[in-house]
């Protein structure tokens, strides 16, 4: 048996000229993420902890900024196109933890909806996948509502 950890962290700036994408879900608020893509934080740091994991690199080396082909790209696809990597190298997902860092909208109303999207996209228990939200307490980009970030923490296992 052969077990590997991968961490990953993302931060997005928020704007209002955007929706909101973040746990594979759009939530109603006032700003969304800004990005190449649709910005969806927490994805984005599930897909570099799992790249990580597997030492297949960052989400950029596999799907750069500079390219067209990830405009305004559901990241949800992206995560799919990680699954496979990871899965090419024999590994298979024991367990995600994540946190979501954001002042407002509060999350704990969407974290079901997200669990159920992110584990089914990823073809894991929904058991397997914990998502946690929590605040800056008002500090930071964050606590002004100038951003998001996310953290990520999956443990992989060679199949």
């Amino acid at each position: 048996m052969s077990i590997r950890i991968g961490f990953g962290f993302d931060v997005h700036q928020l704007s209002e000229s955007r929706d909101f994408w973040l746990g594979g879900i759009k939530i109603p608020h006032n700003k969304g993420g800004l990005g190449h893509s649709d910005a969806d934080v927490l994805v984005h740091v599930i897909c570099d902890a799992l790249l990580g994991a597997a030492n297949l690199g960052d989400l950029g080396i596999h799907f750069p900024d500079t390219s067209s082909d990830f405009k305004n790209i559901d990241s949800k696809i992206l995560l799919q196109k990680v699954m496979v990597l990871v899965r090419e190298k024999g590994f298979e997902i024991s367990n995600i933890d994540s946190t979501i860092c954001l002042e407002k909208p509060k999350l704990s109303p969407h974290i079901p909806k997200m669990k159920e999207v992110l584990s089914e996209c990823m073809k894991i228990s929904i058991e397997d996948l914990s998502i946690k939200a929590t605040t800056t307490e008002k500090l930071s980009f964050v606590g002004r509502e100038e951003g998001v970030s996310a953290y990520a923490t999956v443990l992989i296992d060679k199949i």
